[in-house]
């Protein structure tokens, strides 16, 4: 069984990486994995969460950078089959060795101009890395199609591609995350937990792990 690594980085702050990857990690919990967030910002934010969450799942620990593949393989023994790594902003190191323990990069971005143009540094080193990896737009409106096809057709010149699944902008991400919940946790059947759903799917097919039960079982 193939046990992926993802990479949620981004050197441009405030993209909406934490959000992504506790997400992530809790959705592939919901679909039987064990799911593990390597929490690499020294600000913390998903060790925080993690927190007011008193142990429940998914499990996040920290790491400072040069430790990222080592946790990663420790994890991996201990039986985790979904690893999350959330970078901090601004880190060349963080990143770089983040990308390279990971078998998918997802790079959060919010479909403006200012950001679209900041992602250009993380988009270089993954290319230069080799890995797989496709831009997620966050925190944009829930009903903006053509923002979001002109923003990729910008990414797509960038030279990386984008996820088909967005993550707007809903006021029930900051509810959970305050509560220490997920948005699944919070409200089950909102659209939020319908993205992330879809996101979680999407991302396993990446990596060839979306199983035929995961399809045959009707979940999202």
């Amino acid at each position: 069984m193939h046990m992926p690594t993802i990479a949620i980085v981004s050197q441009k702050g405030g993209a909406g990486k934490t959000t992504l990857a506790i997400h992530l990690a809790a959705a592939a919990e919901l679909a039987g994995e064990t799911a593990l967030v390597i929490d690499v910002d020294p600000q913390a934010t998903a060790s925080q969460w993690a927190a007011w969450r008193n142990g429940a799942a998914p499990e996040v620990i920290d790491s400072a950078p040069p430790r990222i593949a080592a946790k990663v393989e420790a994890a991996k023994a201990q039986g985790a089959t979904f690893i999350v790594v959330d970078t901090p902003p601004h880190a060349d190191t963080a990143a770089t060795r983040a990308v390279e323990v990971a078998d998918l990069v997802l790079i959060p971005c919010r479909p403006s101009a200012f950001d679209l143009a900041a992602i250009r540094t993380t988009i270089q080193l993954v290319r230069l890395l080799g890995k797989p990896a496709f831009v997620v737009f966050t925190a944009g409106p829930a009903h903006a199609a053509k923002m979001y096809a002109e923003a990729a057709e910008l990414i797509l010149g960038f030279g990386v591609d984008v996820c088909p699944y967005t993550i707007p902008d809903r006021a029930i991400y900051r509810h959970a995350s305050a509560a220490g919940q997920t948005v699944m946790e919070a409200e089950a059947d909102s659209k939020a937990a319908g993205e992330i759903a879809q996101i979680h799917m999407w991302a396993c097919a990446q990596v060839d792990m979306c199983t035929g039960a995961h399809v045959g079982s009707g979940k999202a």
